[in-house]
């Protein structure tokens, strides 16, 4: 007996890559597989009920879910009043970082169990990272937007102008996570001397890499900061105006885990005041950004609209680690990544 899955792709992660996953996952065992297009990334996703971070809507799920058993998706919405509609549905694989578009508790009311990819971006986003942390420090953003208009500074060639080098400095990450752990290796690697604060890592982890030291210490010492903190009440503005200020003067600042984790007013006032050389920022408090938004005109700035964690290979590896959980659960086998255990103690 068939198997009905829909690949609910967007114009990142295609419908038919899902499929060809989903395919190659099942092997041999009978599929009959539909997709269905969201619009995202070019269309921004947002809350759907009572889901935040999704797209498409719930009538829309609702019909391309009749008589479907598993769903692969990246912001599909899962809510309570889909769930409650879609009664064949038993498995939901979304390929995000975590669940952030399902309604884990209605989920397992209705006997729905809910998989994510971790680790999914991890390498595109460190090497973004380094990417923004390295253009900070030698004031490519300027430069660039100059040269585009066809200006030619020379004085961009003055010492106090003059960027920094990585080698020899001291880089300070918040966050020794996936992503932090893989910018460590690659810093140490050109000659950085790294300090780490994050409460939750081992000290083995950090052995020949880097150095433990407690966030005022990190902030007192560090030429260069970069974060790599998850949002949660406690980290949730934990770079604010007194801790910018407690960096040494013309140090670089880089974030590209979340807009909720800095005070970017007082990024923007420590910007002008040549308190900060330089800031690299993927991601923002507002997104997209507001044409209005002081980083724009601010001295010193690298922006990229949120697109750290794409690459051509993140697309590939989400689908794949979603898929490899739909041919788990085709064959009977436990899920790895099933963010709702208990719907089958429920069972």
């Amino acid at each position: 007996m068939s198997t009905t899955v829909l690949a609910a792709g967007n114009h990142f992660i295609r419908p038919s890559l899902f499929t060809q996953a989903v395919r190659d996952a099942a092997g041999e065992l009978p599929l009959d597989v539909r997709e269905l297009q969201f619009p995202w990334p070019h269309t921004p996703f947002g809350p759907v009920a009572e889901v935040i971070e999704a797209s498409g809507s719930e009538d829309e799920m609702i019909e391309a879910l009749q008589g479907v058993q598993i769903c692969v998706t990246e912001h599909g919405p899962l809510t309570e009043r889909i769930l409650a509609n879609c009664p064949d549905l038993k498995l939901f694989c979304t390929s995000r970082g975590g669940p952030v578009n399902a309604n884990l508790d209605a989920a397992t009311r209705h006997g729905v169990a809910v998989c994510y990819a971790p680790g999914r971006n991890a390498t595109a986003t460190a090497e973004h990272t380094l990417t923004l942390l390295l253009a900070a420090a030698r004031g490519v953003g300027d430069t660039h937007t100059d040269l585009r208009k066809g200006t030619w500074r020379g004085d961009y060639y003055d010492y106090d102008n003059c960027g920094i080098e990585i080698d020899g400095a001291t880089v300070g990450l918040i966050g020794y996570g996936a992503i932090g752990s893989r910018v460590a290796k690659v810093l140490r690697a050109m000659g950085a001397e790294v300090l780490v604060h994050d409460p939750y890592v081992r000290p083995d982890a950090l052995a020949g890499v880097a150095e433990q030291v407690s966030l005022d210490e990190l902030l007192r010492r560090s030429r260069m900061v970069s974060l790599h903190a998850r949002v949660t009440d406690e980290t949730k503005g934990m770079i604010g105006r007194a801790q910018i200020a407690a960096m040494p003067r013309g140090s670089v600042l880089v974030n590209c885990a979340r807009g909720a984790l800095l005070d970017y007013d007082a990024v923007c006032d420590a910007l002008d005041s040549g308190h900060l050389a330089g800031a690299g920022f993927d991601v923002f408090p507002e997104e997209p950004l507001p044409a209005d938004s002081r980083l724009l005109t601010a001295p010193g700035v690298v922006l990229t609209p949120h697109i750290a964690g794409g690459s051509q290979q993140v697309a590939h590896k989400a689908a794949h680690i979603v898929a490899a959980e739909v041919g788990r659960h085709l064959r009977g086998e436990p899920l790895v990544h099933c963010a709702n255990p208990e719907v089958f103690k429920a069972g």
